[in-house]
Formats: C-alpha cells, structure tokens, sequence
C-alpha cells in the first residue's frame, strides 16, 4: 500500500502542511470509496508516485481544495507541465483548476493554447464545502468561492452534524423564543444571559472578573449590536476595554511574538501553541477583518462567527485579551448579519464553560499540528527562542471544519438549554413568589432571597438558611415554599422533558 495524492504530496515533498484527515490510499479495491478514515484508491486509477502533477490533479478530483498544500506543491511543478495536460484536456476542470492556483501562487502566466471555453466552474464543490459568491477569472472561467480570498481562507466542509445543526435556525429561533416572551420577562431574560455570558467569558481563562471589569465587558458586549465594521483601531479599543492592566493596553496588533503556555509543564514542552510571526499576523488580520465586515451577510452568520472568532484566536494580534475578543466576535458577527434583534444575545460562552474540554479539543485541531512547525528553544522563564521552521500557508489556509461545528453546538445548547432554564427559572421564581406573598406576610427583599435559595437548592431550604432567617419567616413559611417549589420544579421537568431533550455535546471535535 502507498500513499496518493495530498498525502502523497505531504510525504516526498518538504512542505509543512497539517496532515489531511481523510489520507488516500491505494488498496485492494475495484473502486475510489472511503473506507473508515482513509480513501481507498485501486491501483489501477492511482497515478504514479513520481508524477507531481498527476497526483495534484487527482487530489483536486477526488479530495477537494486543500489550498495549505496546493500552495507548496503547485510553485515545484514547471509551467511546461501544465501547459502541455491543458493541451490535451483544455477545457479539463482540474488542470483549469490546477493552472489557476499556479498563476495566483507563482504570479506568473500559463500559456494557453485554446481559450478556455464552457461555463464558469466553481473552485470549491459547494455540495462538499460551504461557499459563497466570489470574484470570476475569464481567463481560466472560474469562480473563486471561498470563505475569505487567497490571502486568507478558511474551508468547512458540509459533514452531516454541520448539515443538521444549520438546518436548525439557530438565529431566528432565538428570535421567536425571546419574541413570545412578555416584555419584562424578557429583558430579565436577556439581562442575565449578559451577566453571565461575560461572568464564564472571564471564567474560561480562569479569571474573576471585578464589578469594574463586568460592567466594560457587558458595554463592550452591547456596543456589537451598533454593527461597527472591524477595523484595527476598533478592536485596539476593545482590548483597552477588557484589560485592566495598564502594562497589557494595547496600542496596535502586536509586534512582538507571543506563545501560549500549558500550566503546570514548564520548558519547551509547556508551549502548547505558537501564533503567526507579527509581520505575517498583520498581514492576515487585515484579511480577516475584511472577511468579517463581508460574509455575516452572505453565508449563515454562525458559519462566519465560527471562522473569526477561532480566527482572531488562532492569529493571536495582541498579547493579552484574545480569548475574550474571540468569543465576542461571536455576537459581534452574529449582530453585523442582523441576526439577533432587541439587544438580544445568545450565551454561548456559558455553553462553552460548560463544554471546556471540547472547546480545548477543538482548538488542538489546530494549534498541536502547527506547534510542529515551530522550534522552541527554552532558556529559562524570561528567555524563550521561537524559530519558525514551515510556511506562511500553515496560518493562511486552515480547516475551520471543528471549530464552526462546535460555535454551532454551543449556540444550539446557549439557546435551548441556558436561556430556555434561566427563563423558566424566572417563570418558577415568580410564581412561587406570588403564591407565598399571597398567603403569608413576609418582607420583600427577605423573601426574594429565600425564595430564590430555595429553587436553587433543588426545592430545599437548607437547615443553615432557615437558621439564618428565623427571625423573618416561620417554619410554616419554610415548609410552604419548600413544597411549592418542588411542586413547581417537578411540573418544569416535565414540561422541558416533553419540550425536547438536549444532551451535551459529544461529538468529536473534528467532525
């Protein structure tokens, strides 16, 4: 058995590329079909392993754009090559794909022989990949779309947990859910997805946030509903507004490198990831942030929340307060699209909270390959060397596959289970204090309080909390609000157990 195509290309080549996920393979097999995680090829459609060309052109056929790879591997190949497999298939899809990658890459031109005639051809299978509508080239009829352009572009690719979750209406069923809810249920309902949504933001990286600091993070947090384009001077601000030490105040992307640790390991081994270089992470930023201000209103806004928010973490443009950014560059692109209404928020760093490893897990799909490519040399805690050893292609041409299904995950869990409990709580927490307020004669503040114990306790007011409030409420007190609330609770299960039923997502990382 030999490798094809990209994997072929990965190993007789010195490119730096993230290994493919889904490796060809010639196998005894009458067809091309997959077989668990590798493409089995039968020998006699397997091009031949010398063959640069022909093992790119089967790639492009039966693998799809792996444009991190095609970047290396299409500069080796002489344009004579090219030239003389368009000639014999001049209106071939492949090698027209093949020559217009070349030319971008290379900056140089192919000869044609023959114009290129038929139908624009799309670069990338939208029955594969989410795409969206990009610039045509006449020369070579094609169409480049892509999510981002070929400077900087990410690819999704149409698993069927992606398919399904996007079937979903995330967005617009936020939308009707806080829609049906009575006004002032609803602003409490969105006041609390604010406060905690910025509460596990902080959480996450390991941090507690100060009123001071909470107060900024919600206002930063509401500004995203203004639909200020991204632009370097703005997330600067954004920064300035989520670090409270003046040290880590950022006045542009960084120039300097910067790395992220793994606690508790020190040495080499405790760099877990290594972002782009300065020079090459500005450069990317300016094509991220474009992507930004343009796809939230072309392809479905969580499919492009997902690529910036793991985006702008991947690139890393700051020193400190890219975690943070990141997860609001969520809502931002979801309020760019005109998604979320009436200051409306989806609290999906609260699912993520709830879901750390995953989201570690889906981060790695990234950072552990790419860490790879970097030489790290650990003098001691204040003298680190970081030599980068792979290609710019590594940070422009990445997978974003794992992480838009997880952003798709958390928006669905922050929507069907954080925000429909937290109103349902609301519900039982009204009524409970109502029905006690009717009957027994008990302070309002102290009541709030007790009752408010009391749902969070599973329906139990503790021995401690009737101690602490003998002397404003009575046993009697104690015991009606104790079995209303079960009473209540229990009628709540059942009504969210016939709703639906959301489990915690499982599913690996990488689709």
């Amino acid at each position: 058995m030999r490798n094809v195509g990209y994997a072929l290309l990965q190993e007789r080549l010195p490119i730096t590329a993230v290994p493919v996920a889904c490796p060809a393979l010639v196998q005894p097999t009458t067809r091309i079909e997959k077989i668990a995680h590798t493409l089995a090829v039968p020998p006699k459609l397997a091009p031949d392993a010398d063959d640069l060309l022909g093992n790119v052109l089967f790639a492009l056929k039966h693998e799809g754009i792996n444009l991190s790879i095609l970047a290396q591997v299409l500069p080796r190949i002489p344009a004579i090559e090219l030239e003389a497999a368009l000639k014999r298939s001049p209106n071939g899809v492949y090698i027209r794909k093949a020559c217009y990658l070349w030319e971008a890459f290379i900056g140089k031109e192919i000869e044609q022989h023959a114009p290129v005639r038929g139908k624009f051809i799309q670069l990338f299978e939208p029955a594969q990949y989410i795409t969206r509508s990009g610039a045509r080239n006449s020369k070579w009829r094609i169409e480049f779309n892509g999510l981002g352009d070929l400077t900087y572009c990410a690819t999704v690719e149409r698993s069927p947990a992606i398919t399904e979750l996007l079937g979903h209406d995330i967005p617009g069923r936020a939308r009707a859910f806080i829609g049906s809810l009575p006004p002032l249920m609803m602003d409490r309902a969105i006041h609390w997805a604010y406060l905690h949504e910025t509460q596990d933001s902080f959480a996450i990286e390991r941090e507690a946030p100060t009123q001071d600091k909470s107060r900024r993070f919600i206002q930063l947090l509401r500004q995203a509903h203004d639909r200020q384009p991204l632009t370097e001077d703005y997330l600067v601000a954004l920064q300035n507004s989520t670090v409270t030490n003046p040290f880590d105040l950022a006045a542009a992307f960084r120039h300097q490198q910067n790395h992220l640790g793994a606690s508790g390991i020190r040495g080499a081994a405790g760099i877990s990831y290594v972002p782009p270089p300065p020079e090459l992470c500005r450069e990317l930023m300016e094509s991220l942030m474009r992507f930004a201000n343009e796809a939230p209103t072309q392809i479905d806004p969580l499919v492009a929340a997902g690529i910036i928010s793991f985006g702008f973490v991947f690139l890393h443009p700051f020193m400190d307060g890219n975690g943070r950014l990141s997860r609001f560059l969520i809502h931002q692109a979801l309020c760019r699209a005109g998604a979320l209404e009436n200051g409306l928020l989806l609290p999906v760093s609260v699912a993520m909270k709830d879901a750390e490893s995953l989201y570690l897990k889906t981060l790695q799909t990234f950072s552990r390959p790419v860490r790879d490519f970097w030489d790290v040399q650990w003098i001691d805690a204040d003298t680190i060397t970081l030599d980068f050893k792979g290609s710019d292609a590594l940070y422009r041409y990445w997978d974003a596959t794992p992480c838009v299904l997880f952003t798709l995950q958390m928006a669905k869990h922050a929507l069907e289970v954080d925000l429909r409990e937290e109103t349902a709580f609301l519900e039982a927490f009204d009524t409970l204090y109502k029905a006690v307020d009717e009957r027994f004669d008990v302070r309002g503040s102290e009541l709030s309080k007790l009752v408010m114990m009391c749902l969070s306790n599973d329906g139990v007011i503790s021995k401690n909390c009737r101690k602490q409030f003998q002397y404003i409420a009575s046993e009697e007190v104690f015991d009606f609000i104790e079995q209303a609330a079960q009473q209540g609770l229990e009628a709540r299960r059942a009504l969210l157990d016939e709703d639906h039923t959301v489990e915690p997502p499982t599913e690996r990382a990488d689709g």
